[in-house]
């Protein structure tokens, strides 16, 4: 009988927050869009809404975490 190698889990959470493209860049939301938006430039506004992209080692503890 053969040994049978676990599949790795994805993190539900990790799921929600980031998004793989077919390239294999991640992208993520940033944060400080949820209260105290008054106190916010519309410049700062509008840079917090831009999409992001995830780099360097955090990337790919992530990409692991999405099970890829």
């Amino acid at each position: 009988m053969k040994n049978k190698v676990t599949k790795q889990k994805t993190r539900k959470s990790a799921v929600k927050r980031f998004k793989l493209t077919s390239t294999g860049k991640l992208l993520h939301r940033g944060q400080g869009l949820r209260h105290l938006v008054s106190n916010k430039s519309k410049k700062q506004m509008r840079h917090l809404k831009a999409v992001k992209t995830v780099k360097g080692v955090f990337a790919k503890k992530i990409k692991r975490m999405l099970g890829k």
